[in-house]
C-alpha cells in the first residue's frame, strides 16, 4: 500500500508539485486564505498533484481536493501568539490520516535545535507507525528549526539534517534549498531520498522562485512543498501552472515565465 500511495504523491518522472496549506493550524493565513475551497480549487487547476494540510482543511473540503493527493500535517500544538518557545508535538496519528484518506502525514525534524529531543523521538516513533501502516512519511528536516543563527542553514548543515531524516525512517524530505546548484547535489547526494523544496515565508519574486526551482531540479531535486508563495498570489494558478512546467515538462525559467 505505501508504493500506491506514493504513486498519488509523486509523478513517474519521479517528481511532485506539492501545495501546502498547512499553515493556519498556527499561524496567520488571513486574508489569503480565507477560502481554502478557493485557493484549493484553484492551485488544482494549475497542475498541483498534491495538497499538504491539516486535520480541519483535509476533513471540510475533501470535495475540493478530490482526486489530487493529499499529506496530513500530524505535528503542531503551538502558534506564533505563544509568549515563549515550546517544542512542537505530534498531536495526529496514522489512523487519522488513514480515516481522512490521506496519501501521506508529514512533521518536522529539528537537528541542532534546543527542542531536537523532543521533535527527533516522534519523528521516529512516526516513521514505525508508517512503517506498520503502508503510510509515506515526509519529514521536515530544518537546521536548528524556527531559531535561525548565522550558520544555521549552511549546505553543510542543510545535508546532514536531510541526511539524519532518512536514517530516522522518512520516505522523502522536505528542506530549504542551499542556494546554488553544486551545494545542492550534495544534499541530494548524501540522503538515499527524495529531497522536495520548502518556498520559504518571505515573499519571492515568481521569477526567482521559478529559478529556484529550476536550479533545484537540475541539482536532482525531487520537486517542491510550497505554501504561502502559491496561494498568496493573487492568480495561484498561474504561479503553479509555472512550477508545474518546469516539474513535469521540463521547461526553462523563461518557457515557465509564459504562464505568469
Amino acid at each position: 500500500m505505501k508504493t500506491k500511495r506514493l504513486n498519488n504523491i509523486f509523478r513517474k518522472n519521479g517528481r511532485t508539485l506539492i501545495v501546502a496549506m498547512d499553515h493556519g493550524s498556527g499561524m496567520n493565513v488571513l486574508p489569503e486564505l480565507a477560502n481554502p475551497a478557493e485557493k484549493i480549487e484553484r492551485v488544482i487547476a494549475g497542475g498541483a498533484d498534491v495538497i499538504m494540510t491539516t486535520f480541519g482543511i483535509a476533513s471540510k473540503f475533501s470535495k475540493s481536493i478530490g482526486s489530487a493527493g493529499l499529506i496530513l500535517r500530524v505535528d503542531g500544538g503551538y502558534s506564533q501568539m505563544a509568549k515563549s518557545s515550546k517544542p512542537i508535538r505530534l498531536i495526529y496519528s496514522v489512523e487519522d490520516a488513514l480515516r481522512l484518506g490521506a496519501d501521506g502525514v508529514v512533521c518536522m525534524g529539528f537537528p541542532g535545535s534546543q527542542f531536537e529531543a523532543e521533535t527527533l523521538p516522534y519523528l521516529s516513533k512516526l516513521a514505525s507507525d508508517c512503517h506498520k501502516w503502508g503510510m509515506p512519511l515526509m519529514a521536515e528536516m530544518l537546521p536548528r528549526g524556527f531559531e535561525g543563527g548565522e550558520d544555521s542553514r549552511t549546505p553543510e548543515n542543510i545535508a546532514l539534517a536531510c541526511r539524519m531524516g532518512a536514517e530516522l525512517g522518512a520516505d522523502f524530505i522536505k528542506t530549504e534549498y542551499t542556494g546554488d546548484i553544486e551545494s545542492f547535489k550534495q544534499v541530494v547526494g548524501g540522503t538515499f531520498a527524495p529531497i522536495v523544496i520548502l518556498g520559504g515565508g518571505k515573499a519571492k519574486d515568481p521569477i526567482a522562485l521559478l529559478r529556484q526551482v529550476y536550479d533545484s531540479v537540475q541539482a536532482g531535486g525531487a520537486g517542491v512543498a510550497i505554501g504561502r508563495n502559491v496561494w498568496r498570489q493573487p492568480e495561484p494558478e498561474k504561479i503553479t501552472r509555472a512550477i508545474y512546467r518546469i516539474l513535469h515538462e521540463d521547461a526553462t525559467v523563461e518557457e515557465a515565465a509564459t504562464e505568469l
